[in-house]
């Protein structure tokens, strides 16, 4: 079936609030006219103290704001964190969960993934669920293994309708920020892989979940990774944080 593809930028720490202001107007006047026909979904993730700014930017645009990480519990004594409720009143539809590097600098677990998604759903947002393989990993065979673990443990319990909710992203950690990128191919099968996983925990709805490919996007090979039949859009990250390469890559989805 045809899945309407989804490009969201994650802007990870940059940006104050009025740098991340001057930037979305900058992506306004480019995305929103496709936003806006549906031809593709975007979204930006700002850092939390951005949220509320940005919100205000985007009425109107077409352009969707997403969270880059949320605390399972609704409240309570947890210095520094912040609940999906704190983000749906910050206008958040989206929330990224589980990404490589919140997993390798912040102790991240496929437990915490898995109860991160459900607060999410829980208060309406939409997770982006992030799963990926380091360098080792994938020198050693074990790309599907590991993946298919973090997608399985990360999304266990969730029913057909809460899987129908939210995003994967297939984000080979050796490919993030380092230049280098997954063949199309490499990640068509990772992609292929992920969607049968999906199958055996959602059945048929499995056909309507999209698969983000993160790690190094940019304006010279999205459009590529983009026609793989799996491949249903793009997390991206140094290449977000400019309006022409993050337009380019949106352009791309539209191929």
């Amino acid at each position: 079936m045809a899945r309407r593809k989804f490009v969201c930028g994650n802007w990870k720490m940059h940006k104050t609030a009025a740098e991340a202001t001057a930037l979305v107007k900058e992506l306004a006047a480019g995305v929103a006219e496709a936003a806006r026909a549906g031809e593709v979904q975007v979204a930006v993730a700002p850092p939390f103290t951005a949220l509320h700014a940005v919100a205000t930017a985007l009425a109107g645009t077409g352009i969707e704001l997403a969270a880059q990480d949320v605390h399972w519990e609704a409240q309570g004594a947890f210095t520094g964190a912040i609940s999906a409720a704190m983000l749906a009143d910050a206008c958040c539809t989206h929330g990224i969960v589980g990404h490589s590097e919140r997993r390798q600098l912040f102790g991240e677990t496929d437990e915490g993934v898995r109860r991160k998604a459900a607060a999410l759903l829980g208060a309406k947002i939409r997770p982006i669920v992030c799963v990926g393989e380091t360098l080792a990993e994938r020198e050693a065979d074990r790309t599907l293994e590991v993946v298919g673990r973090q997608v399985r443990q990360g999304l266990q319990g969730l029913s057909p309708e809460q899987l129908r909710q939210l995003t994967v992203a297939y984000e080979p950690v050796w490919a993030i920020g380092t230049g280098r990128t997954a063949t199309a191919a490499q990640a068509q099968e990772v992609h292929a892989a992920l969607r049968k996983i999906l199958r055996e925990l959602g059945g048929p709805v499995a056909d309507e979940v999209r698969i983000q490919y993160g790690g190094s996007v940019k304006p010279e090979n999205a459009a590529e990774l983009m026609s793989q039949p799996d491949v249903d859009g793009a997390l991206v990250g140094g290449a977000s944080l400019k309006a022409k390469d993050f337009l380019a890559i949106v352009k791309g989805a539209l191929r």
